[in-house]
């Protein structure tokens, strides 16, 4: 962010500096305040509807926030926060940034419906909160199921999309909804489902946390039964006000399913709200694919070949000639059965590969004019396989052209097994150490709905909906159980992906079908076993176990391999009777000073009668390389000059804290402006006085947090 003190959450599809249109005290225009209250809100609403009549109520927040949205002049809403019942004031910011262009894909060229009638529930009347960007409810594949929603940008019951004169438009939250419950000629996972809109993200895709929580206040008020949420930040922890947010929505009876995040592969990279401990937290994966790549016989050269984005999809399966084309702005003699060499530059892609289709030929190629990559495409599908291929390649064949006129390309292609994306973020959670993803779903690209037409994108945004599409699937299937159920439903029947890690997949791959067809739930089926420092360390996990099937289930563990320092006590084999429930400990004791610190994780193995079932389990061995800081966020008061409102998450208890400020270019010494021992893990707020400070354009920001004799150090800018 070019303005740190901003609290932003950002659609997990992109990543977009936005910068914030300055709010000065100007006495004539109107502002927008959203006002977190330590008293009742009903009963605040009524003192600034008597005292300040010329400030208009937006909005009341009484279920998840205790809060009230304001709108009025600035000297009006200064007086008002000085209020001794004001707990925390949010501006609401608008934004101001260049749109960017769409490239949307034609109705012919959409793949298979995802509900293509083989499964026996549709999600018939279930409703679904989608709070993201809005949705274009006009859209013909979506206009069915719409049902309503609300805007928490500009405060009114139209939560469209951002248009071009609005700012950067969006696309987001439509794409989720399509991916959710489309239907038309693209389907979604629930094409039955109710779908109603939360706008908490703006232009460009960009909101407050306040507004993502009054989102979810509104929706649990509308009585949603599942709520998805792609968005998110970068706060490892799960005591941020977005989390806490969604437990409480949880507790009121609805299922909430959260993206996890883009910032993989490193660990510890789950933001929140995916670290609320009750939500369902959603990774991605790449689903099985064949990658195709040439062959140069002779050579033996080996060429990889990048997709272009609306191009037809790579499908030669003999050899074939290749010719060059040079530039493409001369006409071509006949290509038949010949592939085109072009290089890259003078005319668009699409011109070139015009030409080559124009000739007859059977495939193209471009190659680049810089090592620097591709990422344009073109604007329609022309009929004709095309793929990019490196510089020093497409020199390499010209090269080779020169001495043999007739150079033949072979096309082979490796197979690429479904896989955790490189993308998706890995936990586990700081604090209190749980696995995040829970489970994992199709997230590369998925082709769904979007303003004018559909689109494909990647990323964790696109595999949450498609978890809760299966959730209203399942929901629709047993109406009665509650969130907790159906998360163990979901959670109990997943494609476990053999070479990834807990922290990867959690369960695994969400498998719709066989959470329909489960003859038993699981529930606490992750083991999240804490932090380990003792000499001795004690924990016992108990799983609970309901057999929903008219037939006893025999239940049996599997021994793990023995390693020093760790021994497992697993319940003796057990059956199940038809429509019962079953606890059963497993208990763990470890010794940390025979074990590596860091993160241990692995699978326990139970079978149940002849089904294999991988139960993940961690915990953290003394200490580990995870961020001690997150979710750095500071925000200008509105009651006096020069003091900051800061929010700070620590990973771990901490002997002493302190701030102190710098020069961002001179590196001079400012001064110290927070300073305090013993402070507890989890959300730290503050307000920072800058007043004494010398007046610069920036700042530079040093948090020193000390613990143990060590001192970490986590900096950031600020600009006042």
């Amino acid at each position: 962010m070019k303005r740190i003190y901003t609290v932003s959450l950002f659609i997990l599809i992109m990543i977009t500096i936005l910068t914030p249109i300055t709010k000065a005290h100007a006495n004539n225009q109107t502002y927008r305040l959203l006002l977190e209250l330590h008293t009742s809100a009903s009963e605040f609403e009524q003192e600034v509807i008597r005292d300040f009549p010329n400030v208009t109520v937006l909005e009341r927040f009484d279920t998840l926030l205790n809060g009230i949205a304001l709108e009025g002049k600035m000297t009006q809403l200064e007086r008002i926060t000085e209020h001794e019942d004001i707990k925390q004031a949010y501006p609401i910011m608008t934004y101001s940034v260049t749109p960017e262009k769409l490239k949307l894909i034609e109705t012919s060229d959409l793949p298979l419906q995802k509900n293509d009638g083989q499964l026996s529930y549709t999600g018939k009347g279930i409703k679904i909160g989608v709070i993201d960007t809005g949705i274009d409810y006009t859209h013909p594949d979506l206009e069915k199921n719409y049902r309503g929603g609300y805007d928490l940008v500009d405060f009114d019951d139209d939560p469209m999309e951002t248009t071009p004169e609005q700012g950067m438009p969006t696309i987001h939250g439509t794409h989720v909804a399509g991916i959710i419950a489309a239907n038309g000629a693209h389907q979604g996972i629930a094409p039955d489902a109710e779908i109603y809109g939360y706008r908490a993200l703006g232009p460009g895709g960009s909101g407050t946390s306040i507004q993502v929580i009054a989102a979810l206040e509104k929706a649990v008020e509308d009585g949603m039964d599942i709520i998805n949420l792609s968005l998110g930040n970068n706060v490892n922890g799960p005591d941020y006000p977005t989390s806490i947010a969604v437990n409480r929505a949880i507790e009121h009876g609805i299922s909430v399913v959260i993206a996890n995040g883009n910032s993989g592969p490193d660990d510890w990279t789950v933001g929140s709200p995916a670290t609320a401990t009750d939500a369902i937290s959603v990774g991605a994966s790449t689903q099985a694919y064949q990658e195709p790549f040439l062959i140069e016989p002779i050579k033996n050269k080996t060429i990889p070949l990048d997709p272009i984005t609306n191009a037809m999809e790579w499908n030669l399966n003999r050899d074939y000639p290749i010719i060059s084309g040079v530039l493409g702005t001369e006409p071509l003699p006949d290509a038949t059965g010949k592939i085109v060499l072009f290089q890259r530059g003078e005319i668009p892609f699409q011109e070139k590969i015009t030409q080559a289709k124009k000739a007859n030929a059977q495939a193209v190629l471009i190659y680049n004019d810089s090592d620097a990559p591709i990422e344009a495409g073109i604007e329609s599908t022309i009929d004709i396989p095309a793929a990019f291929i490196k510089r020093e390649d497409g020199e390499w064949l010209l090269a080779q052209l020169q001495h043999q006129p007739k150079l033949w390309l072979s096309t082979s292609y490796q197979h690429h097994d479904n896989d955790v994306a490189s993308f998706s973020s890995r936990g586990p959670v700081t604090s209190n150490w749980q696995i995040k993803p829970e489970i994992i779903a199709p997230g590369v690209d998925i082709i769904s709905t979007v303003p004018e037409g559909y689109a494909s994108l990647q990323g964790t945004s696109m595999a949450a909906p498609y978890v809760a599409g299966a959730l209203a699937v399942l929901k629709q299937a047993h109406p009665d159980w509650t969130p907790g159920q159906l998360k163990a439903a979901l959670l109990t029947q997943t494609d476990f992906l053999p070479n990834q890690e807990p922290i990867d997949q959690g369960m695994g791959q969400v498998n719709v079908q066989a959470a329909l067809d489960t003859p038993i739930i699981i529930e606490n089926s992750l083991l999240n076993l804490g932090w380990m420092e003792d000499k001795i360390e004690h924990r016992t996990h108990r799983l609970k176990l309901t057999n929903i099937s008219d037939q006893p289930v025999k239940i049996q563990f599997k021994r793990p391999l023995i390693e020093t320092g760790i021994r497992w006590t697993l319940p003796k084999t057990k059956t199940i009777a038809p429509n019962q429930t079953s606890e059963l400990d497993l208990s763990l004791t470890v010794r940390p000073d025979q074990l590596t610190d860091g993160i241990h994780q692995n699978y326990l193995e139970m079978t149940i009668d002849e089904q294999i079932f991988q139960l993940p389990y961690l915990f953290v061995n003394q200490t580990a390389s995870f961020p001690k800081v997150a979710g750095f966020e500071m925000e200008p008061s509105l009651k006096e000059e020069q003091i900051y409102h800061l929010r700070l998450q620590l990973a771990e208890a901490s002997e002493r804290v302190t701030i102190d400020l710098y020069d961002p270019v001179t590196f001079t010494y400012l001064g110290q402006v927070f300073n305090q021992e013993q402070l507890e893990a989890g959300l730290l707020e503050v307000d920072l006085d800058l007043s004494k400070i010398e007046l610069k354009d920036f700042y530079l920001i040093n948090v020193s947090i000390e613990k143990d004799q060590q001192t970490d150090y986590f900096q950031q800018i600020l600009k006042p």
